[in-house]
């Protein structure tokens, strides 16, 4: 974990960031009430991992940065949102613009970044990572969600796990346990249900050896201290508890089926 000066440091930028967010920035000017339905999740993915004709950009937020108050903040959303994962994309394409042309072309979609991973330098992917996770992060949330999922997703969490709060709780802990950064999974791996956690910008689509569960992404959370510290400080575990509050079952669903 962090030591305390680099907490503090953390506070620090981040209080100064506010005081410029709050100050007029383009920032606030972004509404970012995309309509983004339910029923759209699975052809968000789609579109998130097809080619791109131009740079990769940032999508919309589908809410408000103070909708998923109280469980995640305000504050913790305008910066993850705007600054980090913004961050992500804007190195992305700076990285892209490195590489040889025949090695570039096969950098035009997510997907073929992935299956292709051991092609492409640190910095692909770590921020095609940090670009598709946040991405998928942000359509898995809503406002005044959580509960239990249902349909067809509900009785295959049921049928692997043996009940939602088995569930509940490998998911927990495989977050809860991600020693340093990286994300928690429920992902569909060689036909069936798995939980799994990867380090960093990691994700189960990318073809790597270290990717023990490899498969489609139906759950995602962000254990990153940047997702949380400034609510939860390194309460991580409360941070966890207050993701279920949030979930977008309707979304998990989508690409379940997809």
């Amino acid at each position: 974990m962090e030591n305390n000066n680099s907490r503090r440091d953390f506070i620090k930028k981040s209080a100064l960031l506010s005081t410029g967010i709050f100050m007029g920035t383009s920032i606030i000017n972004s509404t970012l009430a995309a309509n983004t339905s339910d029923s759209d999740s699975s052809i968000f993915h789609d579109d998130l991992l097809k080619s791109q004709e131009a740079a990769y950009t940032l999508p919309k937020l589908p809410y408000t940065y103070n909708a998923l108050e109280p469980h995640i903040d305000k504050l913790t959303m305008e910066i993850h949102y705007s600054k980090h994962h913004q961050a992500y994309v804007t190195n992305l394409n700076k990285a892209i613009e490195t590489l040889d042309k025949t090695i570039a072309d096969k950098a035009k979609n997510l997907s073929t970044i992935f299956e292709n991973m051991s092609l492409f330098p640190e910095a692909i992917r770590n921020n095609g990572g940090g670009h598709y996770n946040h991405s998928l992060f942000w359509n898995l949330m809503k406002p005044n969600s959580g509960g239990e999922p249902k349909g067809k997703l509900g009785e295959a969490i049921n049928a692997t796990f043996g009940s939602f709060d088995a569930f509940k709780k490998q998911f927990a802990d495989a977050a809860a346990k991600r020693f340093g950064s990286g994300w928690a999974w429920l992902a569909v791996s060689n036909g069936k249900l798995t939980i799994t956690s990867t380090p960093n910008q990691d994700n189960p689509l990318m073809n790597l050896p270290t990717i023990v569960a490899k498969g489609k992404p139906v759950l995602a959370l962000d254990v990153w201290e940047h997702a949380y510290y400034l609510k939860n400080q390194n309460r991580r575990a409360d941070y966890i508890a207050s993701f279920w509050n949030v979930v977008n079952w309707e979304a998990a669903e989508a690409l379940f089926i997809s």
